[in-house]
């Protein structure tokens, strides 16, 4: 049974350890069948992956993938922010086409924003402008912090479609139609989907906040992977946030938004004034009120009443005559530009395969032949579990206790189970004899032990008087303790016990005689004689 716990402790810990490096860290949705399935080894090096630049299957109003290492068709911004310093207020922030730091893809190049603590601010024209129609607007786009970040944004604008868009003078006030990406300030870690929408009686446009993904954002900002970012509106209003190809963010463009798009049909009379005789005291003491007979101080001095009812008036309402009823929020106004206007205190933020489209199967191929190899090389290259540990505890000394302690116990507990320690058992009543060894005996020896035995022959007469003053005083207990006459059968067993000690005596004797005989005879080879001791019954 112990051998069987021992096998099954040890199969529990070899389990354990195999989960432990088991990556799990990425999971990826199973592609469409259009899309190339490419298997890479965990040992494989990223210098044997033959890359190839992503192209579209389909119709597509953008795409982008930098691998030509020219920035063709970006417009970097001359604008100046309004309200600041002349010297913080020009977009100087500088952009590259670089590789990644790390797991780099050979030939896979991609958008840098290489200042720190600056206006970075770049944009590119559509194909074609989108028009929110029948067909679902995609777009999707890859980013890694590369440093980590400490504050600022990798998200895009979609511009819109108007005569006075000039990519030069983009900035931070340029009129866009949607906001879309992460953005991190102190704690806050955030995804983005922010809408404008025109409202149809004033032409006002309004920001419309959906709201946030219920999952946790931060590993996002932190492992230094490369991450795909989409957004799908459908023309049925509704919307879809994806991560990395898993689903962070779902609504209705009519619920799920901040404020929501239809306003109230009602709204305070901004005219109303208060009459001047209006007393500001909410409450005022009773003159005339009285403690009743049944007055009880342990009740509560207020209740709520549930019959009373509001007045009319308080305050008073208004139609409001800017109300309108949208049922439709997906028909937005047009975009024709795609832009990045940042500001991040952390540099090396890379930017990747930007694509805008319709069809969900184009920008799962997209993804399949770009993204999903920084992912494969990303994982391939990631360093096992110890590695990690060692790499916190660098940074944290206090987790090498930790580690310890989670370690130590588990062997400890194992080490206890399956080889417990064994508990002597003491017998204090017995005692065994040592078997007698037999040796080689010189001539000296024997004639000593020859006196010995002599010496003990004289005994016996001793030790029979010795016996028979015990018998006798064994028998007068025996004779005290029970004055009833002794049976004839109790009489017999004591005679024959008695005959059986003086034969057992005279046998002894008669075998030390032989052995005194046979040592003091000859001169032949010693032999060694055992001792024959005189047993007492």
């Amino acid at each position: 049974m112990r051998f069987q716990a021992f096998w099954l402790c040890l199969g529990l810990l070899f389990i354990s350890i195999n989960a432990e490096f088991m990556d799990d860290d990425v999971e990826m949705e199973n592609f469409e069948e259009n899309s190339e399935e490419i298997d890479v080894n965990e040992g494989e090096l990223s210098s044997e992956i033959k890359y190839k630049t992503p192209q579209p299957i389909g119709e597509v109003y953008f795409a982008e993938t930098f691998d030509s290492g020219r920035l063709a068709g970006w417009v970097l911004s001359k604008a100046k922010k309004d309200d600041m310093d002349e010297e913080i207020s020009i977009y100087d922030g500088r952009w590259e086409i670089e590789e990644l730091k790390e797991n780099q893809v050979p030939g896979d190049r991609g958008l840098v924003l290489k200042s720190r603590a600056k206006h970075h601010a770049i944009s590119a024209v559509l194909a074609k402008p989108f028009i929110f129609a029948d067909k679902p607007l995609i777009v999707q786009y890859e980013v890694n912090f590369q440093d980590g970040i400490d504050c600022g944004g990798a998200y895009i604008k979609l511009l819109a479609d108007t005569d006075d868009l000039i990519l030069e003078n983009f900035y931070d006030r340029t009129s866009y139609i949607i906001m879309f990406g992460p953005d991190k300030c102190g704690e806050d870690y955030k995804l983005h989907f922010i809408f404008r929408h025109k409202h149809p009686k004033t032409g006002v446009f309004e920001e419309k906040h959906a709201k946030p993904p219920d999952v946790d954002l931060k590993k996002f900002f932190t492992d230094r992977k490369t991450h795909l970012y989409t957004l799908v509106m459908n023309p049925d209003d509704t919307f879809e946030v994806l991560v990395d190809q898993t689903v962070v963010n779902k609504g209705s463009l009519l619920e799920d938004v901040v404020p929501p798009i239809n306003p109230p049909k009602e709204i305070e009379d901004p005219s109303d004034k208060k009459p001047e005789e209006w007393d500001e005291r909410a409450k005022i003491p009773d003159p005339c009120a009285v403690k009743p007979e049944d007055w009880d101080e342990s009740e509560p001095a207020q209740i709520e009443d549930s019959s009373a009812v509001k007045p009319a008036g308080c305050p008073r309402k208004i139609p409001n005559p800017d109300y309108f009823e949208d049922d439709h929020p997906f028909l937005l106004t047009s975009f024709s530009a795609l832009g990045l206007e940042l500001w991040s205190m952390t540099a090396d933020i890379y930017f990747d395969n930007f694509i805008i489209c319709s069809e969900k199967e184009v920008a799962d191929h997209w993804a399949a032949d770009g993204w999903r190899w920084k992912i494969m090389i990303a994982n391939a290259n990631e360093p096992g579990v110890l590695k990690q540990l060692m790499a916190a505890a660098e940074g944290h000394p206090w987790l090498w206790l930790i580690y310890l302690i989670t370690a130590g116990v588990p062997i400890a507990l194992i080490t206890s189970f399956c080889w417990p320690r064994k508990v002597k058992k003491k017998y204090k009543d017995t005692e065994y004899k040592k078997t007698d060894i037999c040796i080689p005996q010189t001539k000296g020896v024997l004639e000593q032990e020859g006196k010995e035995e002599k010496a003990a022959l004289e005994k016996p007469m001793d030790l029979e008087e010795e016996k028979k003053q015990s018998d006798g005083e064994m028998l007068e207990k025996e004779e005290e303790s029970e004055p009833e006459e002794k049976s004839e059968e109790e009489i017999e067993i004591i005679e024959g016990q008695e005959e059986r000690n003086k034969s057992n005596k005279s046998g002894s004797e008669d075998e030390m005689k032989e052995a005194d005989e046979s040592t003091g005879s000859g001169d032949g080879p010693m032999k060694s004689v055992r001792k024959r001791r005189v047993r007492k019954d």
